[in-house]
């Protein structure tokens, strides 16, 4: 893995977040159920990936079990910076850029790395939602760029 870069008091223009909300839904209801999305994989996501995948879980569960139904939380926070070095297109372009000569390149984006087996995106729920929430959690996997896989955390013996 590539070690993070993260200092932002020393990074200038840094594009912000696209994740507005990290918990929806009814913040101070208790659940018997809680269903994890959890990556196969390490990977990086990025901030468009995760706020995809919070709008399109959300709004299934919002649909289905209402707002007060469930519980969700995205569980990770996009970091790390992403460089790139923009290189220059078109005619003469040659006799303008530098090529790899100072390539340390400019912030366009963050991510977050996650690790194998790690949680992304947790839903607490009642038993009558939990193909809902199943279902929302299959679609948030969608927009992801790594396989996930969905995992029951709490309540499995209510799902028997």
């Amino acid at each position: 893995m590539v070690r993070a870069y993260t200092r932002k008091e020393y990074i200038r223009r840094i594009p912000g977040s696209k994740v507005v909300h990290f918990d929806m839904g009814n913040l101070s209801g208790e659940f018997p159920l809680k269903l994890s999305l959890a990556v196969k994989a390490p990977a990086h996501i990025k901030h468009n990936a995760l706020e995809a995948a919070r709008i399109a879980s959300n709004r299934y569960l919002q649909r289905r079990a209402g707002r007060m139904g469930y519980h969700l939380k995205i569980r990770v926070y996009p970091h790390h910076i992403v460089r790139e070095n923009p290189m220059a297109t078109g005619a003469g372009a040659d006799r303008v850029q530098d090529g790899m000569r100072k390539a340390f390149g400019k912030p366009i984006s963050s991510v977050a790395i996650v690790k194998a087996n790690q949680r992304v995106i947790t839903i607490e729920t009642n038993k009558k939602n939990f193909k809902d929430a199943k279902e929302a959690l299959r679609r948030a996997s969608m927009k992801l760029p790594v396989p996930c896989r969905i995992l029951i955390d709490k309540g499995e013996e209510l799902v028997k």
